[in-house]
């Protein structure tokens, strides 16, 4: 069955880098475009980041505003979200998801916490 675990979610000062994995497992990795989400506390799920399947092509939330990046390692069927410059409003729960979008599977999810 499809397993996604997301890790490297931690606590972080305002200004600060994160760097999130995703570890794919139990469907074909490398024909599968792949995304990320979050959560913030009581609200809906927010798309954050696209990947086409070869990771040619990237697309990002407006809110991104060129601080993060996707990426994904197809040999070894890993995805991964570089985040830069954190702020608080980027506190949330975040999903490795399958599939472009937020529609697909995603795993249980890293906690990232912006706060001085």
């Amino acid at each position: 069955q499809v397993q996604l675990v997301e890790s490297g979610g931690g606590l972080v000062q305002p200004g600060g880098s994160l760097a999130l994995s995703c570890a794919a497992s139990g469907f074909d990795f490398r024909s599968t475009a792949m995304s990320w989400a979050r959560q913030k506390s009581g609200k809906r799920l927010e798309w954050v980041s696209s990947i086409t399947m070869d990771g040619t092509y990237k697309k990002y939330a407006n809110f991104v505003k060129d601080r993060f990046t996707i990426s994904r390692d197809n040999a070894k069927n890993m995805l991964f979200l570089q985040m830069n410059d954190l702020d608080m409003e980027d506190t949330a729960m975040y999903y490795c998801v399958q599939g472009w979008g937020i529609g697909g599977n995603s795993g249980r999810g890293t906690q990232v916490t912006v706060s001085s």
